[in-house]
């Protein structure tokens, strides 16, 4: 029999090489597009907050993103009243487990940096023989093969891609959709499902710096010519950087009263520049209008209806919307639109100010955990 008869021999990995093809484009797109973006940094802020709670929700511990947010700005989460203690308990467990993650990947201490320099050694050792994306692919099939833990897998892929330069920033891309329930794991079929959920997780990324960028740059020409000590371009900039921000918090961040800050975000909603997020008369909530995945959260609380008993309600499907777009539009060319100065320090300070606001909320959810409470 000829060489080229024998299918197993001849036949190339088709549904590996189309994964390998797919994650390497979406990758470098995604690169291209943040390199010298003057929202890298928020746009990093962000996603990490997007991939801790995928994280999460791919080890078992799923948490909406209203919830995270809102307990990132202190506020106590109004519940559904019908929820068990251990429903509500498993909200804020859900919580300490995504800001755990979000330490591992972003500060991790002395004991988890030893674990995910030991992951990336790991890595590089199986990588070495292989491209850098299909050699991450085998590398972490056989980390988990193993034993190995997930936390500090997802810390070394990160840096490990920006070792071999596949990213110039450190992007937290890691497949957790990879490690869900129903996955199949095993030497064949697990790698090409990696590199398509990093695929996707890539693409999901591009998508937010797409709405970031357009809500930001829309946000920012709205506002037109100010004055020289007016503090509204400073309070654009911290709400692109935060997925939902207080008057509170933007008063300490910009050095100005509540009042004042209270009444340029009353301004901004007015304008049509901001959202706000809560219905509350105490800690509203307001965020950066434009954003597609923000939508789905600005509609007030569901209340209990009168009448009914216990238990979710019907799903129904919601009517098609005849002017939703297909597909997310393309980032605007910088040449089509008027300079825009960023001013970093204030995103600098803002960016220390909420990773405190992580590891202080981390902090407190692990005091209320070994006291055994279930609300803060």
């Amino acid at each position: 029999m000829d060489f080229f008869d024998r299918p197993e021999r001849t036949d190339p990995p088709r549904r590996l090489f189309a994964a390998l093809e797919r994650t390497s484009a979406s990758f470098a797109r995604l690169d291209q597009a943040l390199t010298m973006h003057p929202l890298s940094s928020a746009f990093l802020f962000r996603f990490r907050l997007d991939a801790v709670r995928r994280q999460a929700g791919a080890d078992g511990q799923l948490i909406e993103p209203w919830h995270l947010a809102a307990l990132l700005e202190g506020v106590r989460l109004r519940m559904d009243p019908y929820l068990s203690i251990a429903e509500r308990g498993s909200i804020f467990e859900a919580a300490r487990h995504a800001l755990t993650l979000h330490q591992w990947i972003a500060q991790p201490d002395f004991d988890q940096e030893g674990e995910i320099q030991t992951a990336l050694q790991a890595i590089e050792r199986v990588a070495a023989r292989s491209s850098p994306l299909l050699g991450a692919a085998e590398a972490a099939y056989e980390w988990l093969a193993n034993g190995g833990r997930r936390a500090p897998l997802r810390g070394a892929l990160i840096r490990y891609w920006q070792a071999r330069g596949v990213l110039r920033q450190p992007v937290p891309l890691t497949g957790p959709q990879a490690l869900m329930g129903d996955i199949p794991f095993d030497r064949s079929s697990w790698p090409p499902l990696l590199l398509q959920a990093l695929a996707e997780e890539a693409e999901a990324g591009l998508d937010l710096l797409r709405d970031l960028d357009r809500a930001w740059r829309t946000a920012r020409t709205a506002l037109g010519k100010r004055r020289r000590n007016s503090r509204a371009v400073q309070a654009i900039d911290l709400l692109a950087a935060a997925p939902i921000i207080s008057a509170h918090t933007l008063a300490t961040r910009l050095d100005m009263a509540v009042s004042n800050a209270l009444a340029l975000l009353d301004e901004f909603q007015s304008a049509g520049l901001v959202v706000e997020l809560t219905y509350r008369s105490k800690r509203r909530l307001f965020g950066l209008a434009g954003m597609a995945r923000m939508r789905d959260f600005v509609a007030p609380p569901r209340r209990p209806e009168p009448g009914r008993g216990r238990g979710r309600p019907r799903l129904l499907a919601a009517p098609l919307d005849p002017t939703t777009s297909t597909g997310p539009p393309e980032i605007a060319h910088p040449a089509a639109l008027p300079r825009l100065e960023f001013d970093y320090s204030d995103l600098e300070a803002a960016m220390a100010a909420a990773d405190q606001a992580i590891r202080d909320t981390r902090l407190s959810l692990d005091r209320i955990r070994i006291a055994g409470g279930t609300e803060p």
